[in-house]
């Protein structure tokens, strides 16, 4: 059983719990009907550890913080959940309930948790704090998902989850223990059972007003097609656990199971040790630095992963028998199409794992002839996408990143590109620690290569969590850096990059102090006009954030803006008067800036003659000027 957290040392306590929780969720040993609520804590409490880790190097009071024990016992609950889901047996009469409760009290308990922590007290960052209200945000989403919070979960989730011992003797079917301890060592004394369940894929698709006004990067533009999965599920959790129950269950041979996820491998790799893993759970565990087998804790003597075809093609004979499904083209040598029928991709498989095999190839010229065709292959289709992540690419394309030949790192960063337009492999490129060797390229690369890095970070920060990660890994300093001496299309590329990374509170600060004002200034002002609309785009994103909005001002934006009023293109005169009115609310010195520059005749001719938006910003500030002269 756990300890309760010791207050004297609560920020190491705390960096182990987080750390225990992330290893649990992404040890991939759950039932399915679970498993995406496993992944998404984890992912959640991970970011979290900035937390921990800015509170201890700025040496704040945590241990004299009793508002901050809430934080620690529910990410004790977060954990001791997540090994109860470890042994959940779907045939136990009214399981299936008494998890997805638990799952709600948990998330309600960490959201409400993180609720009153004195940042100021412990000496947190704006930037540390704006993410841990993305986490809260994020909780709280979760928390409504799972129904009504009433006064029977307040109640549940005020009190601790039964211990990990507890949890084992309720389950009536011999499972042993999965534990993941601080050393990474795993015991694999477990007989897992597979249900005939669905499963499937899901992709959350964001909704905001800023995000419309920007297009694809140019070079996300050259694919032919970009497509992204999404797999609903109409049946209720409750529906498809008694489809589950309805199927005899299968005992999967051990042998058919990698010892790092607990699940059947798709594509089995042999380590020095000889042991077998699925290639991208032991590619991960090298990637975050060990040095040993996971299973034997043998020291590796090198990170060579050769394909175990042999057990690929017996596990894959299993499943054809077994009527299991197994959703790799690699193993069925097939790709389900839009219309429901299958396509035969196996001499496409053959050509792409021949390819990926020259990725790894001591010799330049094969490196570099492999990555060459990979770039091909990633632009022509999605199918090909899929295969060629399927088939281990990526670890090897991020290795080609820094490369000091040049074609090489150009082709590489450009398949990375092309792959990342398939939504699913977004999440391999950010485990596969991409996003370092990126910003490099963005940094030193030729301009075509530091292009399409611009385009990559683009496609990968669609998503929230990895806005986060990209902003705090110096990509928007190079971005802006871009912004200002790119070509045409790479000026357009960082634009659209800045804009997205930007939607991020976070971000906004760094973007200012690395000078994105002066550089969306020029742009203004350029007698072209080519980047007028991007750059308004981007303050209008900005203006909300204090410091972003006092750094527009300092370059004197307001003359230039309302000049725009008067004289720019629609869209334009629409953005100059939402950026005029995020500067102006509750600013009495810029609204009478505005007031004395006669901005009162275009604002009046908006309402009149502009786009709704427009109307609606030019109304508001004739309102505020209004008002100003009647206090005047």
């Amino acid at each position: 059983m756990d300890a309760a957290p010791n207050e004297a040392a609560l920020t190491e306590t705390l960096r182990v719990v987080i750390n225990d929780v992330v290893r649990i969720s992404a040890s991939g040993g759950f039932n399915a009907l679970f498993k995406k609520d496993c992944t998404d804590l984890g992912r959640r409490v991970s970011l979290l550890s900035h937390l921990v880790e800015e509170i201890r190097e700025c040496g704040g009071e945590l241990e004299s913080s009793s508002s901050f024990l809430p934080v620690s016992l529910a990410l004790f609950d977060a954990k001791r959940l997540l090994l109860a889901v470890s042994c959940f047996d779907p045939n136990e009469d009214g399981a299936f309930k008494r998890v997805a409760f638990q799952f709600q009290c948990v998330t309600w308990k960490l959201e409400k948790a993180l609720e009153d922590i004195p940042y100021e007290q412990l000496g947190v960052s704006e930037e540390v704090q704006e993410q841990v209200e993305l986490v809260r945000t994020q909780l709280k989403r979760a928390t409504e998902r799972y129904g009504p919070v009433d006064s029977s979960i307040s109640r549940t989730a005020s009190q601790p989850l039964p211990n990990k011992a507890e949890l084992l003797q309720s389950c009536n079917k011999g499972i042993g223990s999965l534990h993941i301890g601080n050393s990474g060592i795993i015991n694999h004394g477990v007989a897992l059972k597979v249900k005939n369940v669905v499963q499937g894929n899901s992709s959350r698709s964001q909704s905001l007003d800023e995000a419309e006004m920007m297009e694809l990067p140019s070079a996300v533009c050259e694919s032919d097609d970009v497509d992204v999965d999404i797999n609903s599920i109409e049946n209720s959790p409750e529906e498809i656990l008694e489809e589950g129950k309805k199927s005899d269950s299968l005992v999967i041979p051990e042998d058919f199971l990698c010892p790092i996820s607990l699940e059947i491998m798709r594509d089995p790799v042999i380590v020095a040790t000889g042991q077998t893993y699925e290639r991208s759970y032991i590619q991960r565990w090298i990637d975050s630095g060990n040095l040993t087998c996971p299973k034997t804790q043998q020291k590796l003597q090198n990170f060579t992963l050769t394909p175990n075809y042999v057990l690929r093609s017996v596990i894959f004979q299993w499943c054809a028998k077994n009527n299991v499904e197994q959703p790799t083209a690699l193993l069925t040598g097939k790709i389900k199409k839009r219309d429901g029928s299958f396509r035969d991709v196996t001499g496409d498989i053959a050509t792409i794992q021949a390819l990926v095999r020259k990725l790894s190839s001591r010799s330049v010229e094969d490196r570099r002839a492999g990555v060459t065709e990979i770039r091909i292959l990633s632009k022509r289709s999605t199918d090909n996408r899929i295969l060629i992540a399927e088939a281990g690419a990526i670890p090897f394309l991020v290795g080609l990143l820094t490369s000091d030949d040049i074609t090489t790192q150009e082709n590489a960063v450009t398949s990375i590109l092309n792959l990342s337009i398939y939504e699913n492999n977004k999440e391999l490129i950010m485990l596969a620690g991409a996003i370092p060797s990126i910003v490099q390229v963005l940094r030193n690369g030729t301009m075509e290569a530091r292009e399409n890095a611009a385009a990559t970070l683009f496609s990968l920060s669609l998503a929230d969590e990895n806005k986060i990660i990209i902003g705090a890994s110096g990509a928007i300093s190079a971005l802006v850096e871009l912004l200002k001496t790119g070509r045409p299309r790479g000026k357009k590329d960082a634009a659209t990059a800045l804009f997205n990374l930007c939607i991020y509170q976070g971000n906004k600060g760094r973007a200012v102090r690395v000078g994105i004002i002066s550089a969306l200034m020029k742009m203004l002002t350029d007698s072209s006009g080519t980047m007028v609309d991007e750059a308004l785009t981007i303050l209008s994103v900005l203006a909300g954030h204090q410091e972003a909005k006092s750094a527009i001002v300092k370059a004197s934006t307001i003359p230039v803006l309302i000049d725009l009023l008067r004289t720019g293109l629609p869209r334009n005169k629409e953005n100059a008067g939402a950026i005029l009115l995020a500067l102006c609310k509750r600013d009495v010195e810029n609204l009478s800036c505005l007031s004395r520059l006669g901005a009162a005749i275009p604002l009046t001719e908006m309402t009149k003659t502009g786009t709704e938006r427009a109307k609606r910003k030019a109304t508001s500030l004739l309102e505020l000027l209004r008002k100003l002269h009647q206090q005047q």
